[in-house]
């Protein structure tokens, strides 16, 4: 199965940093999205400490004895460490933490995903567009429980507010679910830049339109803009041909 796959990170108009980070595997082993929080230099630094250390744990433990379970989910612990020491030693930035969504393609075994946050896994498959990833948010679980409705979630005063994060003492679990795909899929990562802005019937709408990666992922940046932009923009899509 060959991978074709291309990434591109705005800080949307009306933020002046971008505290969004991603990384793309050049083997295209992996991608990593992370959207960070607490400020300006703290959400810099807590997405950039995340993926760069999930992409280092990823590198130098590839191929060894480890499951791709097991890779991915220390992964994510060591960046959740690594945040969590960097808070310890700049105080000014004791609030930050960062969501991630990570997938991977082991060599002998099928996709996996894990997430943390509300940053997105979705599959585009045969023109639909499914989200695979679950919002850890309170309005998700609000959303999944019948206390309110999608039209309400999607509005909400409380739908940033995480339930889970990386940079975290009380973060009690990762969870690493197998990914299912076959030739013909389209995956798109995203922070929540996007798909604030665009609703989901929109991105199907870009990604039916535009089969060329390139031309699809700037196309879903500058439409998040044209609706607002309020927020920093990463999109990675992975073509599965």
């Amino acid at each position: 199965m060959k991978l074709n796959f291309i990434g591109f990170s705005d800080p949307g108009l009306i933020r002046s940093s971008n505290q969004d980070a991603y990384y793309i595997d050049p083997e295209g082993r992996f991608f990593i999205v992370a959207d960070g929080m607490g400020g300006h230099a703290g959400g810099e630094q807590a997405s950039r400490i995340a993926t760069q250390k999930i992409q280092e744990y990823l590198v130098a433990n590839w191929g060894y004895s480890l499951s791709g379970e097991e890779l991915l989910e220390n992964a994510l612990w060591q960046a959740n460490e690594a945040i969590l020491q960097d808070q310890q030693q700049h105080p000014e930035r004791a609030d930050m933490g960062t969501t991630a969504v990570v997938v991977i393609f082991p060599d002998r075994e099928s996709p996996l995903y894990a997430h943390v946050g509300d940053s997105r896994l979705y599959r585009f498959r045969e023109s639909l567009l499914e989200q695979i990833t679950e919002d850890h948010t309170w309005v998700a679980r609000a959303l999944k429980m019948g206390e309110i409705s999608s039209d309400e979630a999607r509005i909400h005063p409380f739908r940033h507010v995480l339930s889970r994060c990386l940079g975290r003492e009380d973060l009690h679990a990762v969870e690493v679910q197998p990914l299912d795909v076959k030739l013909g899929d389209r995956l798109l990562l995203c922070s929540d830049g996007l798909t604030e802005e665009l609703a989901d019937e929109k991105i199907a709408a870009y990604l039916k339109q535009m089969p060329i990666l390139e031309k699809a992922a700037f196309s879903l940046i500058e439409a998040a803009k044209e609706h607002g932009g309020h927020d920093n923009i990463t999109v990675i899509l992975v073509a599965l041909d």
